[in-house]
C-alpha cells in the first residue's frame, strides 16, 4: 500500500548559497524509524533527479524524530547568482512531501498510518 510523505510528516527547507536544506518531521514519534528506513539519501537524490546537480547528504536527529537533508547543486549559484524562480530553496520542501513509500499493509495497521488516496 502506498503512504504520503505528507501524511506522515512535515517539513521546512531553505537554502545556503548554492545548498538546499530540508527537514523532515514525523508528525507521529511512531512514524520516524518508517521515515529512517524509506527515506534514505539514495531515494531523496533519485526523488530530486533533474532538479539538483550535486550530492545528497542526510542526517538523522531521533531525538527530534527528524531528518535533515543537504542538497548540493540545488540553486544554481544561489539567491543572487540563480535565475530559477525559487533560488532560495522554499519549495524543497513541498516537493518531498510529494515522495509516495510502499509499506505493507501489517506495518500500515500496527503503526496507524494513514493510506494515500
Amino acid at each position: 500500500m502506498r503512504v504520503r510523505l505528507v501524511d506522515i510528516a512535515h517539513a521546512r527547507s531553505g537554502d545556503k548559497g548554492d545548498t538546499a536544506n530540508v527537514g523532515l518531521i514525523a508528525l507521529d514519534p511512531r512514524w520516524y524509524g518508517l521515515l529512517e528506513r524509506e527515506v534514505t539519501r539514495e531515494r531523496v537524490a533519485a526523488h530530486f533527479a533533474g532538479m539538483i546537480d550535486g550530492d545528497v547528504v542526510r542526517f538523522e536527529l531521533p531525538n527530534l524524530c527528524a531528518l535533515n537533508f543537504l542538497l548540493h547543486g540545488a540553486l544554481d549559484g544561489g539567491g543572487t547568482l540563480s535565475l530559477k524562480t525559487d533560488a532560495q530553496g522554499k519549495v524543497y520542501s513541498t516537493a518531498l512531501l510529494r515522495m509516495e513509500l510502499d509499506v505493507d499493509d501489517a506495518e500500515i495497521a500496527a503503526l496507524g498510518l494513514p493510506k494515500a488516496p
